[in-house]
């Protein structure tokens, strides 16, 4: 500063000392040139005085003016968020490079004739010499969660994982009408809750567990899926033998309170079909054909197999024209199931259980079986608009090889006729509201009663309507034989039972996520099991509110 200041200082007095001059230059010279000396007068005198005195306040305001400039220069090289003052005509820049050599630089202030100062943001290249501000830190993705329109969900920043809760509530108030028949009951049916979700893109994975379980497990499903293509998948862990038309449909997506009677010879049917084991499935050319095949325990829930061979499920699904426009055909489907187990009498093995769905009674009683157990199923579904129709055909065949008794008198270790059960179940649909049947789903209720809005909903109305009809029998047969030899002397009482039920049913969903239904059942016991027991009619009006997330 102290230099700078000097230079002004000089300046003014080189002015001052050439208005001197000129101030003498107008003096009268002489023929050969000299001056003439001539005495100044007073009035010029003062004169000088006043200028000299007006140049002295000159060069104090140009000092302060330099202090200013140099002390506004000076802070903002020490910070480089200050703004530098600058001259309102200063235009040229330090990065101008057709600036003379001996120019002054962009930092270097420069005296114009105004006075008025504007801020101005500082050109970039003032400031390379400065240190570069820290950068940012990261901050790390944050996960993504939201609603998909059927469950919450939490995504991971890479999208990799991805996890889902998801349950249901089913509770019944059952009322029944019938000799012998069971009281009228609230009932608890179902409350489950589990986690699904999905590991990158070939890893999807299941839990659920039912609180209202009475007995056993609470676990109900748990393993882990492998899309390796659509074709070909592999599945590990408990879960649905694949085994018939209604496992594949879940219980909240069934038009019934409860399955048909072909479900009771379904594998692990006590067990809500479940049992360890492994299956390759997928789909082929987009669906056009299903498979299933796999190795199951057949015991039930997290059981071990009582044999030396597993029970081996196979399933083929077949949609012909699922690719055409034809809306006639387009979800036509049929196929059909087969199952090979074995039994193990000396762990206490038996027929399946009798007890119908609805609890209203138990029609055929249950045996000592020992080899093996073979099933089959046929079956078909068509769905065209609001309307569906479903239909399934099962056979079940138990051996009992060598099941006779050692008490004294009784039959030693004979085999005796298999025993052999069949059931049936057609069923059909109509939604009133016009919404469309989903294979394996709830309707797209078109306008909710309350609740959360449906996807794709259209406001609010009346929610879905839907009337359904089935027929479901099933029949039973215990071939008797009557031993008369004197070592083994026997009779084995015959059974050969038959029942049916026909449901009307009504099934209201106000919005989405909740579900009411209504059905009348009228089951007609033909051939009693139990004795003292008359054929009759049995009526059952099951209620059930439905919830699920």
């Amino acid at each position: 500063m102290r230099p700078l200041t000097a230079f002004f200082v000089l300046l003014v007095g080189f002015m001052t000392l050439g208005s001197l001059a000129h101030a003498q230059g107008t003096e009268p010279v002489s023929k050969d040139g000299a001056a003439t000396p001539v005495a100044a007068t007073k009035e010029e005198v003062n004169q000088l005085r006043s200028e000299v005195a007006a140049q002295r306040q000159t060069i104090e305001e140009l000092k302060a003016l330099v202090e200013k400039l140099a002390e506004g220069k000076t802070k903002a090289t020490v910070n480089d968020s200050a703004v530098p003052v600058r001259p309102v005509a200063e235009s040229s820049s330090a990065s101008n490079s057709t600036q003379p050599v001996d120019a002054p630089s962009a930092s270097t202030p420069r005296l114009t004739n105004a006075v008025l100062l504007e801020a101005t943001p500082e050109p970039a290249a003032a400031v390379v010499d400065q240190a570069p501000p820290a950068s940012a830190p990261k901050k790390d993705t944050p996960l993504t969660a939201g609603w998909n329109g059927e469950h919450f969900f939490i995504k991971s920043p890479d999208g990799q994982f991805t996890i889902s809760p998801y349950g249901y509530v089913n509770t019944d108030y059952r009322a029944y009408k019938g000799d012998g028949a069971p009281s009228d009951t609230f009932l608890l049916r179902q409350a489950r809750f589990g986690f699904q979700g999905s590991y990158g893109s070939h890893f999807d994975f299941a839990i659920l567990a039912d609180a209202a379980a009475t007995s056993g497990s609470v676990v109900r499903d748990v393993y882990l899926n492998v899309r390796y293509r659509p074709e070909l998948q592999f599945q590990a862990g408990q879960f649905k033998a694949p085994f018939g038309q209604e496992t594949g449909i879940g219980d909240t997506s069934l038009d019934f309170a409860e399955r048909g009677f072909q479900a009771m010879l379904y594998p692990s049917a006590a067990t809500a079909y479940r049992s360890p084991g492994a299956a390759f499935h997928g789909d082929i050319d987009g669906g056009v054909v299903q498979y299933w095949l796999g190795a199951f325990n057949g015991k039930g829930y997290a059981l071990a197999n009582t044999t030396n061979q597993p029970e081996v499920v196979g399933r083929l699904r077949f949609y012909p024209w699922r690719k055409t426009t034809s809306t006639w055909f387009k979800q036509l489907a049929f196929g059909g199931s087969v199952d090979f187990a074995r039994s193990r009498g000396l762990s206490g093995d038996q027929s399946f259980s009798a007890t119908l769905p609805d609890a209203a009674y138990t029609f055929f009683p249950q045996f000592a079986i020992n080899g093996d157990i073979q099933r089959y199923n046929g079956e078909f579904t068509y769905l065209r608009g609001p309307f569906s129709v479903r239909g399934e055909y099962d056979q079940l065949d138990m051996d009992r090889t060598n099941v006779g008794s050692l008490q004294a008198g009784g039959l030693g270790f004979l085999s005796l006729p298999a025993i052999r059960a069949r059931a049936w179940d057609v069923s059909t649909t109509y939604l009133l509201t016009g919404e469309k049947r989903p294979e394996n789903g709830t309707p797209r209720v078109g306008h909710p009663l309350f609740g959360p809005d449906t996807p794709g909903g259209q406001g609010r109305g009346r929610g879905a309507w839907e009337l359904a009809f089935r027929y479901t029998g099933i029949q039973a047969d215990e071939p008797g034989v009557n031993l008369e030899n004197y070592y083994t002397p026997g009779y084995v009482s015959a059974f050969n039972d038959h029942t049916d039920e026909f449901t009307f049913g009504l099934n209201w969903y106000p919005n989405y996520w909740v579900k009411y239904v209504v059905n009348v059942g009228i089951d007609q016991l033909k051939e009693p099991s139990v004795n003292g027991q008359e054929p009759q009619n049995f009526y059952v009006i099951t209620q059930r509110l439905q919830f699920r997330f």
